[in-house]
């Protein structure tokens, strides 16, 4: 596994021609994506973000070491939507091009929101399935597919099980804060989820910690992954105040 270590802008541990793009506009989105960046404010990509979009987009799978406030939801949600956007692929019923699974609603909620603002300018759509909402309604949104479908695992297997939702034609799959789904005891329904998602699929593997038990996830998960670390693990990175 290759380790690319990120730090801030400037810093000795960002080498390479990527590591040296100072706007997203070198990281090979679309101009609409682009044009929602600049919208919300976002000019400058942190390093999590300028090391880990070139990778996803070359079609690599990551296993990404990163805090919460260094922008890990850009840096796997903002090259997802341009290659689901590049492939050009209709969604069918009841089916997920991509799949992002989050260990609790409020953190789905909150990747939901964020993506739904990338790709405001894109025809894309974004589903959110999580428990605490009515599985019913859930049901009726996922009836002619989604794009993205972000979810917490125990609400995607009840969805699964009820059979309103197929994950066949999965292409991509994150696991984001996959050290937390293990600490609320998500590794069966992981393990479930995955085998469910073709075989060929690009998988995403996001992290603040890198106990034993996320180092054997990567593996069976991840497919020669390259590593990338936004901070030291197990470290509450600088922008986020105690």
């Amino acid at each position: 596994m290759n380790t690319i270590k990120v730090g801030r802008p400037g810093q000795s541990g960002e080498t390479g021609k990527q590591g040296q793009t100072g706007s997203f506009s070198g990281l090979g989105l679309s101009e609409s994506m682009l044009k929602s960046l600049s919208a919300m404010g976002y000019n400058e990509p942190t390093p999590i973000q300028r090391k880990a979009i070139p990778l996803v987009m070359e079609g690599r799978d990551v296993l990404g070491l990163a805090q919460t406030g260094t922008g890990k939801t850009a840096a796997f949600g903002l090259p997802l939507a341009q290659k689901l956007l590049s492939a050009d692929t209709a969604r069918e019923s009841k089916s997920v091009r991509a799949l992002i699974l989050s260990p609790t609603r409020e953190l789905a909620s909150q990747i939901s929101e964020a993506l739904k603002m990338f790709i405001r300018n894109a025809h894309l759509k974004v589903a959110l399935a999580v428990g605490g909402q009515s599985i019913s309604v859930q049901q009726r949104r996922l009836e002619r597919g989604c794009d993205i479908l972000v979810a917490t695992p125990g609400r995607l297997l009840d969805l699964v099980e009820r059979k309103a939702v197929f994950l066949d034609q999965t292409g991509f799959l994150v696991l984001d804060e996959a050290d937390q789904m293990l600490d609320l005891g998500f590794i069966h329904a992981l393990r479930r989820i995955a085998q469910m998602v073709p075989p060929q699929r690009q998988t995403l593997l996001f992290s603040a910690t890198m106990p034993k038990e996320i180092a054997k996830l990567a593996e069976a998960f991840l497919n020669d992954p390259v590593r990338v670390e936004a901070a030291p693990p197990g470290k509450t990175a600088d922008r986020v105040r105690q």
